[in-house]
């Protein structure tokens, strides 16, 4: 049965579980603790924080782990806002994942004027549209790097050097691009940045918030100033130490997949009349293919697909169940009726050529 639903969540890896459990049993210390069960679950902590800091080309001491991406964006948006001295103004992009929308929203219930900025066609923010509606009282930017939903891939670095000219914070909400993209802090330019372990091979419930030291961000969760005071409670040392352990795991072979990707994209749009490829058809996720099927229901197509034994999904699974048609496609220009009927394959390495002829052979034989 081929899973092309990674970008809901990918499988925990070998290593990962491995890694993980020695502190599920033995070492299952509180890392605050003065003792020495406690102090060898904070060295494993700091071991694992100091992997994910080289990973993002940061420093150990700009890395918060947190408890997945929604925590993170929050965290964030949020927290680079509270702690503003610049004013109440917030610009996110209309395509950004809810976690980073809801965020602007209740930031507007406390008095901060939020700018959405639009996209094109292809789900893309231009880099002067970005630079039209900064003022001298913007608090944050905050822009995905990739879309979870259509698989386009932002030009953060050319944004985030933008806002960097008015002096304004960037964060961006990269969960979907882990793994596949780079994301060095330095090269992206960004002052914040949001990872979560289920994308890439870890568990669900750990994540992490990078940001840049000097840069002033308010706390959202109080208590014992557990992570440097930037965000209370307990830390998850397993959860933390399996995260370490995707992101040393070796990279994806991309240009690999992405061929794959390209060739079932061919077989699907040469099969079924009318069917588009929504999203940058370039500049986008490797394992990333989304399509809208006008005069049809994205449901439907779901359910019959699973049937024949090929899971995939409508559209973020942070929406499954809504009747609403995605936010991202109806911002990228396409009407309520077509955008309900998107579905969306995504896939990593482990997909072979043939498992994706065979989805596509599926596609075609339950759409037409």
């Amino acid at each position: 049965m081929p899973y092309l639903d990674e970008a809901a969540t990918t499988p925990v890896r070998r290593d990962v579980l491995e890694a993980m459990w020695p502190y599920l049993t033995g070492t299952f210390g509180n890392p605050s603790s003065a003792h020495e069960v406690g102090d060898l679950a904070r060295r494993a902590l700091e071991d694992a924080r100091r992997d994910v800091a080289t990973f993002l080309g940061a420093r150990p001491g700009e890395v918060t782990f947190t408890s997945g991406g929604t925590e993170s964006d929050n965290a964030a948006v949020k927290g680079l806002a509270l702690a503003s001295t610049r004013g109440r103004h917030v610009v996110v992009s209309a395509i950004e994942h809810p976690a980073v929308l809801e965020s602007a929203a209740w930031l507007a219930r406390q008095g901060f004027e939020v700018t959405e900025l639009g996209v094109d066609e292809l789900g893309r923010v231009s880099p002067e549209d970005l630079a039209a509606v900064l003022r001298e009282d913007t608090a944050v930017v905050s822009v995905q790097l990739a879309s979870n939903e259509v698989g386009t891939v932002q030009d953060v670095a050319a944004l985030a050097a933008v806002a960097a000219e008015r002096g304004v914070p960037f964060h961006t909400d990269a969960v979907q691009a882990a793994g596949w993209l780079d994301l060095d802090v330095g090269r992206l330019g960004v002052q914040a940045l949001s990872l979560s372990g289920h994308k890439l091979g870890a568990p669900k419930g750990v994540g992490v918030l990078f940001v840049a030291r000097r840069t002033p961000v308010e706390p959202l969760l109080h208590g014992g100033g557990q992570e440097d005071g930037r965000r209370s409670g307990t830390e998850n040392v397993a959860a933390a130490v399996g995260l370490a352990a995707a992101v040393r795991a070796d990279r994806p072979d991309a240009a690999g997949v992405a061929a794959l990707r390209d060739r079932f994209v061919a077989q699907v749009l040469g099969g079924v009349p009318g069917a588009r490829l929504t999203g940058h058809p370039v500049h986008r996720l490797p394992g990333s293919a989304s399509f809208v099927f006008p005069g049809r229901s994205g449901e439907s197509i779901l359910l019959d697909l699973e049937r024949r034994g090929v899971i995939v999904s409508s559209g973020s699974a942070c929406h499954a169940g809504s009747d609403e048609p995605s936010h991202v496609l109806t911002a990228m220009g396409l009407d309520r009726e077509v955008a309900q009927t998107a579905v969306r394959f995504t896939f990593g390495a482990a997909v072979t050529a043939a498992e994706l002829e065979d989805a596509a052979r599926a596609v075609v034989e339950v759409v037409t």
